[in-house]
């Protein structure tokens, strides 16, 4: 990890952000909700303790971490849309507590490492029930249900096999479930088989973000929505944020904003910009919700890490299900129209494989969200700059990596010394990536082939 920075006094050159990434489709989690209050961009020329800009789970966790650490501190969040609209918005919802390697076949690693990861996402879980039980969120914005990898092939069955073995030399536990117990859950005969772990919690994504937001409002947090970033300046011991409408000036910033830290100048050829892409369905009639059968709540990430996530969620906006797949690498951070076809197509194909009884179900709500992940899957951390802190990178696991990224960054500026941080900070930077071109072919192609390899389980 990069590690403090001398300040000499000198006048940093101006950062200026000309750009934001660009998320293809509806937040469908958020657009199954009640309209939220009317936003309140930033105006004026205010100053506080503490910039935090971006508004998803990395920057309103370290919103309240600064909260518990610096009670008295004014804080200001700068949010470039809704909170709940960007990438916090648009994905599976799920908080895993258990080793979940995108880059590995069946998710596990090293031992040592694992059980790191698991005592770190632990504590981020821990984090994040703790805002959920102070701020009143229901047990549908935050559901510690536990989940379960789902295998369609004999391939998947041999993953899961070994990942439950993987588990239990850690001394975690797990359930494997057969043909019948799937179908039993699901409704559908699709899944050879299962293993259910219980320590993960399942989220509606928006719900839990909007709630978070106004329970840190609630403590006197200032949340400024449709307010992007367009510039970064420090003077002095100063930093200053420019939005459209106004400024904000403070003597540290916390940078969460995820891939998007490239636009600020940060991290070149470091990070990898990724997308992933899901579909919803408009809410089932009973009639379909009875041809289907199964329980009214599940959640399923696949036996081969490049394979199918679904859901069945029921309560705000009805008995639905999700499916989610395929990544894409954009190093633009926007996404090719021309290949949304193809990718709508591909979820349409998933869904009627598995659920043929709903054949005249149509799709509410399609959409993509960006990830963005390193080499070597490890976080971008640290004090970029003196004062400016970063929080981002969290190699497809948002939810309890950004939720833990956000929380050391607060402990990082604070100089809180916790064990917790010194164990996060114990890593090394991401690696640097080879030309962009030659990122974006090598990796679509290793993609694409481990799509085809996972088979049914995609």
């Amino acid at each position: 990890m990069r590690g403090r920075v001398a300040w000499d006094g000198e006048v940093l050159k101006p950062i200026a952000v000309r750009k934001l990434p660009s998320d293809p489709g509806p937040a469908a989690w958020n657009a199954i909700l009640p309209p939220q209050e009317p936003p309140v961009p930033l105006a004026g020329s205010p100053h506080a303790d503490w910039i935090i800009i971006g508004g998803g789970f990395a920057g309103l966790s370290a919103a309240r971490r600064l909260r518990q650490l610096r009670p008295e501190d004014r804080i200001v969040v700068l949010e470039a849309r809704r909170i709940a609209q960007g990438p916090a918005g648009r994905n599976s919802g799920f908080m895993i507590d258990l080793p979940h390697d995108l880059a590995s076949e069946d998710y596990g690693g090293a031992a040592d490492t694992d059980k790191r990861q698991i005592a770190q996402n632990r504590a981020a879980i821990g984090f994040a029930a703790d805002m959920a039980h102070d701020y009143g969120l229901s047990r549908e914005a935050f559901d510690p249900c536990g989940k379960i990898n789902a295998a369609a092939t004999e391939r998947g069955l041999a993953h899961t096999q070994h990942y439950g073995d993987h588990l239990a030399a850690l001394g975690e536990r797990s359930e494997r479930l057969d043909a019948a117990a799937m179908q039993a859950i699901t409704g559908t005969d699709y899944y050879l088989g299962g293993l259910r772990t219980p320590g993960a919690v399942l989220l509606q994504p928006a719900l839990y973000m909007r709630g978070i937001a106004a329970g840190l409002i609630g403590q006197g947090i200032a949340i400024h929505e449709n307010s992007p970033v367009t510039g970064l300046e420090r003077t002095g011991d100063t930093w200053r944020a420019t939005t459209p409408e106004g400024d904000v000036s403070a003597p540290a910033v916390i940078l969460a904003v995820n891939g998007h830290a490239n636009s600020f100048g940060f991290y070149e050829r470091q990070l990898i910009h990724t997308y992933t892409y899901g579909a919803m369905t408009r809410a089932m009639t009973p009639d379909e919700a009875g041809r289907l059968g199964g329980e009214a709540r599940w959640a399923m990430t696949p036996a081969d890490p490049m394979g199918t996530t679904v859901r069945r969620i029921s309560g705000t906006g009805g008995d639905r299900l999700i499916v989610r797949n395929r990544f894409t690498i954009d190093p633009g951070l926007a996404v090719d129209e021309a290949r949304l076809g193809s990718v709508w197509r591909g979820l349409d194909r998933a869904f009627a494989a598995r659920f043929p009884m709903l054949g005249d179900m149509t799709m509410e709500h399609r959409w993509g969200g960006a990830l963005c992940v390193s080499w070597n899957s490890v976080p971008a951390f640290g004090e970029v700059e003196p004062r400016l802190y970063s929080a981002v990178c969290q190699n497809g696991l948002g939810t309890v990596k950004g939720t833990l990224a956000g929380m050391m960054a607060a402990e990082l500026a604070c100089d809180s010394g916790s064990n917790l941080l010194a164990d996060f900070m114990d890593q090394p930077a991401p690696r640097r990536l080879p030309p962009s071109l030659l990122t974006r072919i090598g990796g679509t192609a290793r993609i694409r082939w481990q799509e085809w390899r996972a088979g049914r389980d995609f």
